[in-house]
């Protein structure tokens, strides 16, 4: 099972989730992708197994992943202040891998009926819905 985790900024995001899965799902590989170095960085340093940073490595990897995790900016063209490219959120969007979005409203998007909970509540329920969906 490969899963793929974009995250941008300081990669904060990135790291408690691959942090929470290694956790639960020890033996999945992980592959970190940051839409810049440092995200790249934290997530490596989290655990993951592969890293890579910008939006080749995004358009890459979303063809190899079975799973995609991320804030809901990754799939809207110019989210997450411009550091999502509308190529990268295509190639989120376009892929067969399944999606597990984090609902943050900070990228302009609000998602109805979504629960108002903290963040990590989300990430914890994240290596189940991968079982469920595996």
């Amino acid at each position: 099972m490969n899963i793929l985790i974009i995250d941008g900024m300081g990669g904060g995001i990135g790291k408690s989730i691959i942090e929470h899965i290694k956790n639960e799902l020890p033996d999945v590989i992980i592959t970190a992708v940051g839409t810049n170095s440092i995200a790249t960085s934290a997530m490596l340093k989290a655990g993951a197994n592969n890293g890579a940073t910008g939006e080749n490595a995004v358009i890459f990897n979303c063809t190899k992943a079975d799973f995609i995790i991320g804030v809901t900016g990754i799939i809207f063209a110019n989210a997450m202040h411009g550091e999502i490219s509308p190529a990268m959120a295509a190639a989120v969007s376009s892929s067969s891998a399944h999606k597990i979005l984090l609902p943050i409203d900070k990228c302009s998007v609000t998602v109805l009926g979504v629960i108002d909970k903290p963040l990590q509540s989300y990430i914890n329920e994240i290596p189940a819905k991968i079982l469920s969906k595996a």
